[in-house]
């Protein structure tokens, strides 16, 4: 077994333990298994660093409850910061647990807080798997709990997180009414 392949496993264990389910898995485990396989089509030659960031990102996510926090903006982005910053001492603390060196584990926990997101490509291409996993996976559900102006609001600022090379390739793989279409175009293109 691989270092990546020992990772993986330890993060696929961690994540089978979620109690709640998503077509009959838990629903962390088929996450990262979402997760990886975007990143297998969007950056196939990826480093360890960044593939095991895609597997881990939302690693043990439900030991963190978002009700545990204040509602509002302040709230949610406070519950994120510190889930970004649990699974990055987790997986971080795996892949010494596989004998990563050091420079690869502090890399993908700097992945996983998001620090120099579009500044650091690794980090920036977390951030387009998660967005594709999003698309692919979870909008369309996610789309019948909002209204409509609130719905496009948030296609919007997962347009934004995106890199320009993602955001092209979400408009040719994804077939989306024209305002939804109109987010992920690039400003120097209109």
């Amino acid at each position: 077994m691989t270092p990546r392949q020992q990772v993986f496993a330890a993060i696929d264990a961690a994540n089978a333990a979620d109690p709640r389910l998503e077509d009959g898995q838990p629903v962390e485990l088929l996450y990262g298994q979402r997760m990886t396989a975007e990143q297998e089509r969007l950056h196939p030659d990826a480093t360890d660093a960044l593939a095991i960031a895609c597997r881990g990102q939302h690693i043990e996510r439900w030991l963190l409850p978002r009700q545990d926090f204040p509602e509002g903006r302040e709230g949610y982005l406070t519950w994120r910061r510190e889930q970004g910053r649990r699974h990055a001492e987790r997986v971080m603390g795996l892949m010494r647990d596989a004998g990563y060196p050091e420079d690869q584990v502090d890399h993908a926990g700097r992945m996983l807080r998001k620090e120099g997101i579009k500044r650091d490509p690794a980090v920036q291409a977390l951030e387009d798997v998660a967005c594709f996993t999003f698309i692919r996976h979870y909008l369309g559900d996610f789309a019948t709990t909002q209204e409509p102006d609130a719905l496009l609001v948030i296609v919007q600022k997962t347009a934004r997180k995106m890199s320009p090379e993602a955001r092209l390739r979400a408009l040719a793989e994804f077939p989306m009414p024209a305002q939804f279409a109109a987010a992920f175009e690039l400003e120097d293109a209109r």
